[in-house]
């Protein structure tokens, strides 16, 4: 078994939910041999400093997250795209400490399946940013401003892809186009949506 991090025990210590549930994940994911990290505020596991997963918690439900999960071959269908959005991590969620006890092989499994994904050094096929559709009403802005076009050319693939699904939510035009007048200032200064 692998050394327990102390930020994780600071974490786990902290947590309201969940507790019992995210202290038997560990135990599982520790016993595959990962190293034990604190990254987005929560348990993270790697291997060769290769993110492999994590476990977090929302309000119905807590979960393990592949974050090559895309990459699994997923033999008992219990993976999870989070959001329509997701394209690599994929979870597989619970809510009792029961449930996991019962899934300890399977979830092992899933595991070391994730770590060969790592040491054979797969790839996820992501998206590129360019076959995402841009809004009409950011479109607009970005013809009538060339400089609001140069700063958002400029910002990563990442940024980018995070204002596109962020103005094309909304159903009505007229809140795409507030959103899109709100985050103008904010892109043309380099920065992201979350920045």
């Amino acid at each position: 078994m692998n050394i327990m991090n102390p930020k994780v025990d600071a974490f786990l210590s902290k947590a309201k939910k969940w507790q019992e549930e995210f202290k038997k994940l560990r135990m599982i994911i520790l016993e595959c041999g990962l190293t034990e990290e604190l990254k987005w505020g929560v348990p993270c596991y790697t291997y060769q400093k290769s993110n492999v997963v994590l476990i977090h918690g929302f309000k119905e439900y807590c979960a393990i997250l592949f974050v090559k999960g895309v990459l699994l071959k997923d033999t008992k269908g219990i993976l999870i795209r989070q959001t329509e959005n997701t394209q690599a991590g994929r979870q597989i969620r619970f809510t009792s400490a029961r449930e996991i006890i019962e899934m300890e092989p399977v979830l092992k499994a899933y595991i070391h399946e994730a770590i060969e994904v790592e040491k054979a050094g797969l790839k996820v096929d992501f998206k590129k940013t360019t076959e995402y559709t841009i809004p009409e009403e950011f479109q607009t802005k970005l013809d009538e401003n060339p400089a609001l076009k140069t700063a958002f050319d400029a910002l990563t693939p990442g940024r980018q892809r995070a204002y596109i699904l962020y103005f094309s939510a909304p159903k009505q035009s007229k809140t795409r186009e507030s959103r899109v007048e709100k985050c103008m200032q904010q892109i043309l200064n380099g920065k992201g949506l979350n920045d």
